[in-house]
């Protein structure tokens, strides 16, 4: 199965966002963390964090960009059990067992934005719509004449 998994050129998402993901570790969309916000209102870091971030699923930090890799059942299951404790501790469900859905669905729903290529790159914009947050991802793109499938120009920094 493919997964999100964060990626990190340079540094500037230590100055954009103001909890950072770890290069390396796997990333989920995360719109659950702005349900409650009010868009409108979010400033600087937070805003950022809301308009392009993806979320990390051990730091429960941002990042700008992820690529698609290859996760394995027992990491995607870890990233469910992660979430799960997460919607626990810092959104209040009520238990494991009702944050264990909400949790496989966001790690389903993640798997399904992968739909390409592993080393993909994927970035993120939200919105608020008529219904509610709207996001849509996009490829980056390698420059072009560069072999995709062959070259891999990025790393994830450890």
């Amino acid at each position: 199965m493919l997964f999100p998994r964060v990626v990190r050129f340079d540094s500037s998402d230590e100055r954009v966002y103001e909890t950072v993901s770890r290069p390396g570790e796997w990333a989920v969309p995360g719109a659950f963390a702005f349900v409650e916000a009010d868009p409108a209102q979010l400033t600087g870091k937070a805003r950022e964090a809301f308009r392009r971030g993806f979320l990390g699923t051990e730091s429960f930090g941002w990042t700008t960009l992820v690529e698609v890799d290859e996760i394995s059942v027992f990491e995607f299951a870890a990233v469910i059990d992660r979430l799960a404790a997460h919607f626990v501790q810092r959104y209040g469900a009520p238990n494991l067992a009702a944050a264990r859905d909400a949790a496989q669905e966001e790690a389903e729903f993640a798997a399904s934005i992968c739909d390409h290529p592993r080393h993909t790159l994927l970035a993120v914009v939200r919105e608020v719509g008529e219904e509610g947050i709207v996001e849509s991802f996009r490829v980056v793109q390698p420059p072009s004449g560069l072999d995709h499938e062959r070259i891999k120009l990025w790393a994830a920094e450890e």
